[in-house]
């Protein structure tokens, strides 16, 4: 593509890539060492030397034998619009030692990432450790500037991205899973990623009214333990009336027909004795709500007592509502025990149905919140239980299971030649040189194995043996005949090398991606308890190249 006289390259190929979604993603998000590297490259000279570094975990997360890849549009978003402004070059300045020369600041001014490529792996991807979740190659010095901020950006998405994928392969595909977890999130940030990224983990609406708006997700939420108690008694509701639902008639007192269904359910044979006296100021906030919005009306009924008060108060007011062609949602219980209370409350509907011949009134929606986490509902499963939708925040959105997962940064190679960190931790030994991932499809349609080879090696192909290597355990090798063979790292950012780019699919075709890639995993990968790990490896020429340059490095010790 031609470069334009009025804007930099970045600017002319990239103009459709709006920033970062949170203001606070600039060039300072970074780690002050990232800017002293940054100088003492440039003073070296090294500045401009190509580089290649790998992002990548080395632990799943959560117990668990997988994680969903998230951030990547963030990422993008970010080094598409890098660029300091002179107050944050003023600030460096004084930041920085007093040594800093001038020609420094003067090369930051005219720093964008037109001359880095970014490789990556689908966002909404399952992915696993030592696999390169993106690859950046460029400029030592920028891309040695996007570290810090690349890590923060896919860590946590990542890991609430993957929490959610648990939340929701515990309570299966059939629930409706909510994330109400903006109040308790770590801040407006924490608070509106959680939502983005439970979103794309696979939950189906947010109470999150920003998170709404931002990023199209379906919101969801009705009223409080305050809104029923702040009802003191029948009185209080000035206007009684309601048009029905097809608006051909007005109900002029709604109240009375509440009434009028409550003392037929109370009297009713199959329900006789189940409760007496309903809570008056309970019924009071439920005909109010009810008659705000008649369409999609669900009460919280656990204020005062559920099956005594809530479940009655409910009911008469569905019916009443019922009767003039409106069809109420459902309840939500936030405290109790809620498999006994779900089923009560299920029993109870299913006996109104039968009693007074409305149909659909058994299958009224039951959602339960109250602190639910993966094992509440593996618990539920266990106990039996008639929910139909859980509400979830605390335990979701703090990822209260496991702090952060982990992401590093790590060179792999400097001016075409590979580059290896060791440790006395195998774990923590990385993988050289720049490389290409694939993942090998069996007959069943599951993945098998993910494999790294050298970017200059020839790709596996479909129906042709390979060996598959462990990356550093010699006796952990096996023949792989793939079926189907996907290669994982695509160009998402190509600097000026004129490659083509991926284009970001909307958040929407990402959760499809993360439910279908989801759905593709062997169950025993899946499970909660004692999952068993899917192999990571690398070519036998990869393998012994890594292995060479190991002992390249590696002082040799001298015994006296």
């Amino acid at each position: 593509m031609e470069a334009k006289a009025n804007g930099s390259k970045e600017e002319q190929l990239h103009q459709s890539i709006d920033g970062p979604t949170n203001p606070m993603v600039t060039p300072l998000l970074t780690d002050l060492y990232q800017f002293t590297m940054a100088y003492a490259y440039w003073k070296a000279g090294k500045h401009l030397e190509r580089a290649v570094f790998d992002l990548f975990f080395r632990k799943n997360p959560f117990g668990g034998e997988y994680t969903v890849f998230a951030g990547l549009e963030e990422c993008i978003r970010f080094i598409a619009n890098f660029k300091l402004t002179e107050e944050e070059i003023s600030f460096l300045r004084s930041s920085l030692p007093p040594n800093c020369e001038d020609g420094f600041f003067n090369y930051l001014r005219g720093l964008d990432c037109s001359d880095v490529e970014v490789y990556a792996i689908p966002e909404g991807s399952v992915v696993f450790p030592k696999i390169p979740l993106l690859r950046v190659g460029g400029p030592i010095a920028v891309v040695q500037l996007l570290e810090t901020p690349f890590v923060n950006l896919v860590n946590y998405a990542s890991l609430v991205a993957t929490n959610a994928a648990r939340h929701r392969f515990v309570a299966g595909k059939s629930k409706m899973l909510l994330e109400f977890g903006l109040r308790r999130a770590q801040g407006p940030d924490g608070g509106i990623s959680a939502s983005k990224y439970c979103y794309m983990g696979g939950f189906d609406a947010t109470s999150n009214v920003a998170a709404g708006r931002l990023f199209g997700i379906p919101l969801r939420g009705t009223h409080s333990h305050a809104f029923v108690s702040s009802f003191m008694s029948l009185d209080e509701i000035v206007d009684k009336s309601i048009r029905s639902s097809d608006g051909s008639s007005i109900c002029e007192d709604f109240v009375s027909l509440v009434q009028t269904w409550l003392s037929k359910i109370q009297w009713t044979n199959s329900l006789h004795g189940i409760f007496g006296e309903t809570n008056q100021s309970e019924l009071a906030a439920f005909i109010s709500y009810a008659l705000a919005f008649p369409t999609s009306f669900l009460a919280l009924v656990d204020t005062y007592d559920v099956m005594k008060s809530g479940i009655p108060n409910f009911c008469a007011v569905a019916l009443a509502l019922a009767d003039l062609g409106y069809k109420a949602v459902g309840i939500r219980l936030d405290s109790g025990d809620l498999a006994y209370l779900s089923s009560e409350s299920r029993k109870f509907f299913c006996a109104i149905e039968k009693e007074f011949g409305v149909p659909g009134f058994g299958t009224m929606n039951v959602t339960a919140s109250n602190d639910l986490n993966e094992e509440t509902l593996d618990a539920l499963n266990k106990q039996g239980h008639e929910v139909d939708a859980y509400g979830i925040g605390t335990y979701l959105v703090t990822c209260y299971a496991q702090a952060a997962l982990g992401c590093v940064f790590k060179l792999v190679e400097i001016n075409n030649q590979p580059r290896i960190k060791l440790s006395e931790d195998v774990s923590k030994v990385s993988i050289p040189c720049k490389k290409r991932c694939y993942r090998l499809y069996g007959r069943e349609g599951y993945p098998l194995v993910d494999i790294m080879t050298g970017e200059n090696e020839p790709p596996p192909k479909a129906a042709e043996r390979i060996l598959c290597r462990h990356p550093f355990n010699e006796s952990k090798r096996a023949y792989v005949v793939p079926q189907h063979v996907e290669e994982l790292l695509n160009c998402y950012w190509p600097g000026d090398s004129g490659k083509a780019r991926v284009e970001l699919p909307p958040l929407k075709e990402i959760r499809d991606r993360c439910m279908q890639q989801l759905d593709q995993m062997r169950p025993d990968h899946m499970r909660r308890l004692n999952p068993t790990p899917y192999k990571v490896s690398v070519s036998a020429k990869l393998y012994d190249f890594i292995h060479f340059l190991w002992l390249n490095e590696a002082p040799v010790g001298e015994l006296q």
